[in-house]
């Protein structure tokens, strides 16, 4: 699965990875964690457009959300028959920037974060389904899931599932619900190859949601090693950030 992940690169990166026609402007986010607006690529009147939405997918049909399971993620095998899924699969694909993620693997009584990015260091974009829920007033909701695969070998042992990555070149195909059937695009979900990412351990910090720094990305040894600045030093930074202010 895939509960918290992140969007470190710069909006122009993104925007020229994904080749969408807006010009956002957003700060990097370490901690992106479900029912949190998220930014997601999907075409519109043949377009590519960058949109936010909810993070965690609501069907059309369900009568109240507080009622209803939340679904972050849609499993990749099931996505074709699970009634929550089955029309976004065919009609509303769309795609989750991200230059990393969160897992964590259980440990005893006790679960270890891991952070888990491109080896290289790019971005990439996870398969995403997304709906729009109407209430009974008339307001609207756009809400999103990532979609979900079998792990890689290489990402096995720390946990059973991971997002599904589809690749540059299969970008336009996934967000094709015109062109690209509901069958075709399924079989772009697969585990990503074994050399796409690589993981380490990290601080449990990430565990709050309200946790939103670098230091989360952090490898544990050097967040754990590096040592705190002394109480003089951070006054006097504090003040100086105070006169550059005012």
């Amino acid at each position: 699965m895939c509960g918290r992940y992140a969007i470190t690169a710069s909006p122009e990166a993104l925007r020229q990875l994904l080749q969408y026609f807006d010009l956002p402007n957003f700060p990097p986010r370490y901690n992106v964690a479900p029912t949190q607006p998220v930014p997601v690529v999907r075409v519109a009147d043949g377009v590519r457009r960058f949109v936010l939405m909810r993070w965690g997918l609501i069907p059309a049909w369900v009568k109240d959300p507080k009622t209803f399971s939340l679904l972050i993620n849609a499993r990749g095998e099931s996505v074709l028959d699970k009634p929550a899924f089955r029309n976004a699969m065919r009609y509303r694909r769309c795609l989750f920037p991200a230059d990393g993620f969160y897992e964590w693997k259980s440990d005893g009584r006790s679960k270890q974060p891991y952070f888990i990015r491109p080896a290289d260091g790019r971005s990439v974009a996870f398969a995403g389904l997304w709906e729009t829920w109407t209430g009974p007033n008339g307001e609207e909701m756009d809400t999103a899931a990532i979609v979900t695969t079998t792990a890689n070998r290489s990402l096995a042992s720390i946990h059973s599932r991971m997002p599904a990555v589809i690749a540059p070149e299969s970008f336009a195909a996934w967000l094709d619900v015109n062109g690209c059937s509901a069958e075709e695009a399924a079989r772009l979900i697969g585990p990503a190859p074994d050399d796409l990412f690589e993981a380490y351990p990290v601080s449990t910090a990430v565990n709050r949601t309200a946790n939103d720094s670098p230091d989360l990305i952090a490898p544990l040894a050097a967040a754990s090693e590096a040592p705190a600045p002394p109480r003089r030093a951070r006054a006097r930074a504090k003040d100086d950030r105070q006169t550059e202010l005012f």
